[in-house]
Parts: C-alpha cells; sequence; structure tokens
C-alpha cells in the first residue's frame, strides 16, 4: 500500500517537473516574439475603429483598423524618425479626430 503512495507521488513530482521545464522553455520563447513585434500606440476612433502604430523589426508600421478589415496607412523606416515626421503624424491624427467630431455632430 505505501508503495502506491509513493509511486503516485513520485509521477506526480515527474508531472508537475515537466510543466513547469515547458513552461520556463515558452516563456523564453514568448520573450523573443516580443521583442519582434511590438504596439507602440493605438488610438480608437470609435466603436471598433482606431489607428494603430506597431513596430515590427525596424520599420514601424501605422495600420488603419476597422471591425472586418486592417489597410497599411504608412510605412515608416526607424532612421526615418524626426520631428517633421512626428509632428506630420500627429497633425493627421488630429484631423481624423476633427472628421470624428463632425460626423457625430451631423448625426445629432
Amino acid at each position: 500500500m505505501m508503495e502506491a503512495y509513493i509511486q503516485t507521488a513520485l509521477a506526480l513530482g515527474l508531472v508537475v517537473s515537466l510543466i513547469l521545464v515547458m513552461g520556463v522553455f515558452l516563456g523564453k520563447r514568448q520573450k523573443k516574439t516580443e521583442e519582434i513585434i511590438k504596439i507602440l500606440a493605438y488610438r480608437s476612433l470609435g466603436l471598433k475603429k482606431g489607428i494603430s502604430v506597431v513596430k515590427i523589426g525596424k520599420e514601424i508600421l501605422v495600420i488603419g483598423v476597422t471591425s472586418n478589415d486592417f489597410k497599411l496607412l504608412k510605412t515608416i523606416d526607424e532612421g526615418e524618425i524626426g520631428y517633421g515626421l512626428t509632428k506630420e503624424i500627429v497633425d493627421r491624427i488630429n484631423r481624423l479626430r476633427e472628421i470624428k467630431e463632425e460626423l457625430l455632430g451631423a448625426d445629432k
């Protein structure tokens, strides 16, 4: 009877050890994926609509997101980023906000 308890405890210990080892292995693998793709910003423009800025490798993608579709709005090389380009993106986002406000105001 005691042998059965010991055998069960050892089997349970082995299973728990395997789960922990797999967790460590998959955790390291997940961290590498996070370094490749990173969401820098997201701005909602309404229900299930928005603009996302995603960094993939050395490129930054500005993506329009709707409930049905993704559209690439602009591709920016990491080396291109400067004040002028940043200002251009901010101006475009502000213009989209103005359009949204006008559309929401027209519905009332």
